[in-house]
């Protein structure tokens, strides 16, 4: 492919919480760069993923869920969802295909709102309906897929399972076609501009969303505290803070004697480990700052919302 033919550009992935944009973002780069939960709300930040092929480069941005901002905290993310649209060259809206497969009621509901917002930027864009494998009979993907273009009249529907790998190549093509002639914009051996401190901490933060209680994700926050890398030993020595807004969550992190904190270290330090290349070693401290989600000053020191 010559360079008068190249692409490169940015693209937005928008959506509700929890639809798959993680997970898709993390099969089409081949590696773990996003954290993935079953709980909604797990992206905070504006993630960038880098596809780098012999005929493009796809700089996709991973946004925080669009959901109803109550509170400051869940403003700072729909904000950044937001912004990394003003930003792009094309957004990919994805829905959870299985939450709405039949239910066209909710779909209206959730994305009404949504869908005037994208109609007002002028910004090239594709729907992925994702989680199609979940769908069953497949006969109610063809009324999802009616109600989809009775909102979005003219713009591209895919079918996509970001778990099994369905309909994925189909949306990168046309992703491709969003992208303006140019030359790649970041070295093509680089797969994000997060850097290795950021990734480390939002694996300690995914161990603690898979292993603790459902209202935990929305008021725990990992900061990495210090960071020192002895080469001749190649090990990094890591300290982290987990902050919670509440003394009863403090407990249910710590868990009884400990345990609980104790497993999230070891799954942590794990995959840090794989990560880094090297061996780790990995201090977690709780500490209670109440009231930290409505403290825009420390939301912004923790990096949320950019």
């Amino acid at each position: 492919m010559t360079q008068s033919t190249y692409k490169a550009g940015f693209i937005a992935l928008i959506g509700p919480p929890n639809a798959g944009k993680s997970t898709f973002l993390n099969a089409v780069l081949g590696e773990k760069i996003a954290i993935v939960s079953p709980k909604p709300q797990t992206t905070r930040t504006s993630i960038t993923g880098i596809r780098t092929t012999a005929e493009e480069q796809i700089v996709f941005l991973d946004t925080p869920g669009i959901h109803a901002a109550r509170g400051k905290l869940n403003r700072f993310l729909v904000d950044a969802a937001w912004g990394a649209v003003q930003e792009a060259n094309g957004v990919v809206l994805f829905l959870d295909g299985s939450k709405y497969a039949g239910n066209a009621k909710a779909l209206e509901r959730d994305l009404r709102p949504m869908a005037a917002k994208l109609g007002t930027l002028g910004v090239p864009m594709a729907v992925a309906l994702n989680k199609v494998d979940q769908i069953k009979p497949k006969e109610r993907l063809l009324g999802l897929l009616a109600d989809c273009a009775a909102l979005w009249p003219g713009v591209e529907l895919v079918p996509v399972s970001a778990r099994t790998g369905e309909g994925l190549e189909t949306l990168l093509k046309i992703i491709r076609e969003f992208l303006p002639f140019s030359p790649p914009l970041f070295p093509e051996d680089q797969l994000s501009t997060a850097s290795v401190r950021f990734l480390a901490s939002e694996i300690i933060r995914e161990k603690l969303f898979l292993g603790l209680e459902q209202e935990l994700p929305y008021n725990v926050a990992v900061e990495i505290e210090s960071w020192e890398e002895i080469p001749e030993e190649n090990m990094t020595m890591i300290s982290a803070t987990i902050y919670t807004s509440k003394n009863s969550h403090k407990g249910m992190i710590v868990g009884r004697q400990g345990q609980n904190l104790k497993k999230v270290g070891q799954l942590a330090r794990q995959e840090i480990k794989g990560l880094l290349g090297g061996k780790v070693h990995l201090e977690l401290w709780v500490k209670v700052r109440e009231g930290w989600t409505e403290d825009g000053q420390f939301m912004i020191s923790l990096g949320l919302g950019s």
